[in-house]
């Protein structure tokens, strides 16, 4: 909230972070030799990069904060439609209602949460036609990058498949390979290094080191990132590549609702339906009652057994 443009430094130190730690305890000062050949994790890191970049882009393109992160809550449907068409695979019922429930939960709920960012000024100062047929180009690039990183998912998938399960290797490549593109963001990168050691001086608890607070609150971000992250590559060497899209996004939502609460935003009643569809739907992707009956069956025959 100081410092609204400071995500590119955000973003490089978790890499480098991410990579340094991972040059040392997995490739061994790099004299270990990759599991999986490197041209794919070059494939990977280039997906990534395209998804990134276009999502970002696609903001200059008249689409509206709220319209942004209704799309990429549409990840689940995007990668249940690619694992259909490339991996020839088929749901139960059940999965295709959840993902549509979780899908319809997480637009109500961001919908209703999200603020217009456009500015209207801008607009109305140029051609009607020209704005919406810049406005279709950035729902293109959206649909673009939304089927990108789907696709991603899945070649990770595929790769893990054909090669192992090596989700360190995995988390160190795809975190070291892209570091020389920061060199393009490094005068941004700088500045705001500057402006987070202008900030005010903290205390660190227990420690009792003294530094400026932005820079405490970005080791705090760089160390619960690579939490969250090396979580999210072990879970995809476990599971399907949708599995992780659905975690992935029920952290999204609960980040979203954790900041409704934090923050004292509204919560409605269509912020209620929203939780309850995305509940529900969870329910009905993990068949949790499945599992809860013979558990619950054999809970009960146990004291008679004992």
């Amino acid at each position: 909230r100081q410092f609204p443009g400071c995500g590119n430094i955000v973003t490089f130190s978790q890499f480098l972070f991410i990579a340094v730690e991972g040059f040392i305890f997995e490739a061994n000062f790099g004299r270990k030799k990759p599991a999986i050949p490197i041209r794919y994790y070059f494939i990977m890191v280039a997906m990534f990069f395209t998804v990134s970049v276009v999502n970002n882009y696609a903001l200059n393109l008249n689409i509206a904060m709220p319209l942004h992160m209704i799309f990429r809550s549409g990840s689940l449907i995007a990668s249940m439609a690619l694992g259909i068409i490339i991996l020839k695979k088929r749901y139960s019922i059940y999965k295709y209602t959840s993902i549509a429930l979780v899908s319809l939960g997480i637009f109500t709920c961001t919908f209703m949460s999200a603020k217009q960012v456009a500015s209207d000024s801008s607009l109305n100062e140029e051609d009607g036609l020209q704005v919406f047929l810049w406005w279709l180009l950035g729902i293109a690039a959206l649909t673009f990058a939304l089927l990108m990183s789907a696709r991603m998912g899945i070649f990770q998938e595929m790769l893990y498949k054909q090669f192992g399960k090596h989700s360190k290797e995995a988390l160190f490549y795809n975190h070291a390979l892209p570091l020389p593109g920061f060199l393009l963001l490094a005068p941004n990168i700088y500045h705001h290094a500057v402006l987070f050691s202008q900030s005010e001086p903290f205390q660190v608890p227990v420690i009792g080191l003294t530094l400026p607070i932005m820079w405490f609150y970005l080791l705090m971000n760089v160390i619960t990132q690579y939490v969250c992250i090396r979580g999210v590559f072990i879970l995809t060497t476990e599971c399907t590549s949708l599995t992780v899209t659905l975690v992935v996004t029920l952290r999204k939502f609960v980040s979203l609702i954790f900041s409704i609460l934090y923050f004292r935003n509204p919560f409605t009643a269509w912020h209620w339906l929203g939780t309850a569809f995305v509940f529900v739907g969870t329910l009905m992707y993990t068949e949790v009652w499945n599992s809860l009956g013979p558990f619950l069956a054999r809970w009960k025959k146990r004291p008679k057994e004992e």
